[in-house]
């Protein structure tokens, strides 16, 4: 084992983070867990599961330490694994200061932006608290939560600068339900992350007007052409597009009935408003804040992304989905 990377913590409440708990605790005798909500610490102490995600994972109370004190639960692990919408970042490390990250080891398992600087977690993390790159890495799909918690075979990339690192991250998160694989592309694994959000949106809009499955399959493979233009003119490494850290979560997140960002743009499809559809599904939709930060940071580097523009015309625009899909089916090859 890394000497640097002897205790865990994973922050955040939700089902993703409920499911990497779930996972470590297949290799670790104990993992620090912290959950913003008093009442459901105190739940998941009593009752031995999460009351609002993933219910049916039974947590060994032996094995997990759970508090709602993000300082003490820093203070507690080598290596932080955060896993909460990347809207609410700014607001949860707010008081946290560069101290106390000094020498932490962090993984986003965000797959979104942080929307106030429009900027990947990895990002964020290096310029609030000064974490060296080489000490960021993200851990990315294809794997949705609810799979994991029926312990259903799933595959992660651990991408990060530093190979040991990597490779002692992807040894944590193996077991008997997870393969995993590592990469030195952080930026290009984070920025697939958050665009397959996006164009899983763009599906389940289709989807909500009535496209087929003819469709879906030319709107994919032009999104897989889209994310390869947009994260090599980013961050112009070679890279293979087509393993499963990019297309593999492209498809998943596109696809799968477990999908949010699917089944936010299937709701906005069948004539929802944003806002009628973010209180329905109760649940964040990454696609829809990284849709707005990446065409702003597209500001810059003036990528050719219909399917992206489409996207932000229904969300922000207020442009008619009917209307809006009409005309990026002329621009689809």
């Amino acid at each position: 084992m890394n000497k640097r990377m002897k205790t865990v913590g994973v922050i955040g409440g939700g089902s993703w983070a409920t499911a990497l708990v779930k996972i470590l605790c297949n290799n670790f005798a104990q993992v620090n867990w912290f959950v913003r909500r008093e009442d459901q610490v105190a739940h998941i102490m009593r009752y031995k599961h999460n009351p609002t995600y993933l219910q049916s994972v039974e947590f060994d109370l032996n094995q997990i330490h759970v508090s709602n004190n993000l300082e003490e639960i820093i203070k507690r692990c080598d290596v932080l694994i955060v896993a909460t919408p990347s809207a609410f970042l700014v607001d949860l490390f707010k008081e946290t200061t560069p101290e106390l990250f000094k020498g932490k080891i962090v993984f986003s398992a965000v797959k979104g932006i942080v929307p106030e600087y429009n900027a990947i977690p990895a990002r964020f993390f290096h310029k609030t608290f000064g974490t060296p790159y080489k000490d960021i890495g993200i851990i990315c799909g294809p794997c949705h939560a609810e799979e994991v918690a029926l312990e259903r075979l799933s595959y992660l990339t651990v991408a990060c600068q530093h190979e040991a690192i990597a490779e002692e991250m992807a040894r944590m998160l193996a077991c008997r339900y997870i393969k995993t694989t590592t990469s030195d592309d952080l930026y290009g694994t984070e920025l697939s992350a958050v665009l397959k959000n996006v164009y899983a949106l763009a599906s389940g809009i289709c989807s909500g007007l009535g496209y087929g499955d003819n469709f879906q399959s030319v709107l994919i493979a032009n999104a897989i052409q889209e994310i390869e233009n947009f994260i090599d003119e980013v961050s112009p490494i070679h890279r293979d597009v087509k393993s499963s850290a990019y297309l593999g979560d492209l498809l998943v997140t596109a696809y799968s009935k477990f999908s949010r960002n699917r089944t936010f743009g299937y709701m906005i499809g069948k004539g929802y408003s944003v806002k009628t559809a973010q209180l329905e599904m109760e649940m964040i939709a990454e696609g829809y804040y990284a849709t707005k930060c990446v065409k702003e940071i597209n500001k810059k580097f003036q990528v050719e992304m219909p399917i992206l523009e489409a996207v932000y015309n229904i969300l922000y625009e207020k442009i008619s989905p009917v209307i809006e899909m009409k005309i990026l089916t002329d621009k689809l090859s």
